[in-house]
């Protein structure tokens, strides 16, 4: 028995709407590169996205909405993989997928009186290669 059969079918759409988030932040340049590709197989894994589910996001992103996590530390999760995703082509960020994962720190709740300073402080983790444990500690700290 899968992690997700143990949840309802939101639980699995929730996980379809954020990789499809990520997938749309892996689009924004118009191509996969093959290190977000690699990035999505891993991903699709762990939020057991099928075979024909993943094809089917490619084609068509936008069919999930984002629902954001009502818990923060799932939210600071889902900002992790965003901005590990931005940050995978190369430590090469466009301002066109700056602003793309600035869209999904608000979709996910986040508020527009700071959202620059997490989008920053997480790129910023994320180029320091921090593990998720040590992100979300140091998000949750960040302004001591």
């Amino acid at each position: 028995m899968s992690i997700s059969d143990l949840f309802d079918s939101g639980f699995r759409n929730r996980n379809k709407g954020h990789f499809s988030a990520i997938v749309r932040v892996a689009l924004s340049d118009g191509a996969i590169s093959p290190e977000e590709k690699q990035f999505l197989d891993k991903l699709a894994i762990k939020l057991e996205i099928s075979q024909a589910e993943y094809e089917e996001i490619l084609e068509n992103p936008l069919k999930y909405p984002v629902n954001p996590p009502l818990m923060h530390t799932h939210r600071l999760e889902r900002l992790y993989d965003l901005a590990r995703m931005v940050y995978t082509d190369e430590h090469v960020m466009a301002e066109k997928e700056h602003n793309l994962l600035t869209r999904f720190a608000l979709a996910l709740g986040f508020t527009a009186g700071n959202v620059n300073y997490i989008v920053d402080k997480a790129l910023k983790l994320v180029d320091m290669n921090v593990d998720l444990d040590t992100f979300t500690y140091e998000m949750q700290h960040m302004n001591r």
